[in-house]
Order: C-alpha cells, then sequence, then structure tokens
C-alpha cells in the first residue's frame, strides 16, 4: 500500500485506541495485513522508474500521507494527541521505513535486507487503476466505521 493509506489507517487506530500498548502493535500489525490486499504503491513497476523519480514520487506519497492523516485525525478525534498519533502512523509504515535503506541507498544488509525480503513476499501489488480504487474503497469505509464507532 502507498505510505499515505499506512499513515491514514495508523491515524485510525490512533484516534480509536488510546492506549499505546495495544495501538503500537496494532499498527504493525495493520501493515502486513493491507500489503497482502492487491494494491498499488510507488514501488509499483520500480524497474521502469529512475531513482530519483522513484524518489521523488515516495516523498510525495510520504508528505500527502501525514496531511491526509492530521485532517483525518481531526475529523474523527480531534483530542487525540499530535505526538502519540505521528508514532502510531510511523509504526503503521514501519516495514516501509526499515527497508527504505534498502532501496534508497543500497544498503543490501540486515535488518534492511531481511525488511525488505519479508515485504516482498507479502507485497501483493495490482497496477493502476485498480491498485489504487481498491485503496481508495477501503480506507473510505475504514474512516466510515471509524467515524461511527
Amino acid at each position: 500500500m502507498t505510505a499515505t493509506s499506512h499513515a491514514i489507517i495508523g491515524v485510525v487506530i490512533a484516534a480509536k485506541i488510546s492506549n499505546p500498548i495495544l495501538a503500537i502493535p496494532i499498527a504493525v500489525l495493520s501493515h502486513i495485513a493491507s500489503d497482502v490486499f492487491p494494491h498499488w504503491d510507488t514501488g509499483t513497476n520500480k524497474n521502469h522508474k529512475s531513482s530519483k523519480r522513484f524518489f521523488v514520487e515516495t516523498m510525495i506519497d510520504v508528505t500527502i500521507g501525514f496531511i491526509l492523516s492530521y485532517i483525518i485525525l481531526q475529523f474523527l478525534s480531534p483530542s487525540t494527541n499530535l505526538l502519540y498519533a505521528f508514532i502510531v502512523i510511523l509504526a503503521a509504515q514501519a516495514f516501509d521505513w526499515g527497508s527504505a535503506p534498502f532501496h534508497f541507498f543500497n544498503m543490501q544488509y540486515p535488518p534492511f535486507s531481511t525488511i525488505y525480503y519479508f515485504q516482498k513476499k507479502i507485497d501483493n501489488r495490482l497496477d493502476k487503476p485498480w491498485g489504487i480504487i481498491g485503496q481508495v474503497v477501503i480506507l473510505i469505509f475504514i474512516i466510515i466505521m471509524a467515524k461511527s464507532l
């Protein structure tokens, strides 16, 4: 999934679960569960992109994720501590942050390579447009469910 999708899922977890002992592991596990779902992300068709393009697209994705997460947090639970929400978002994105040195700096040794190869096993990519449409539908559903609970 995109960093934006992981961030949105993380902020929903932070808004609904105030206990970090529960929220952080749930956020980490949400990354695995969401990557199994067929999706598009900036790494889809990475072999057809320059390193610079891949990096720029990924940074745009991360930035959009943090901005949308803030907006969603204000919609769902404006009293949630921003630092807490940020930590839960990072937990929801943890596997991507852990594999970033492998992708961007060619650090092909543990723990970066271990995280990368684990993600490669669970990652279920689906090209545009369906890989994006599926994510958007699921995220809207998650947000609606979170608002109604």
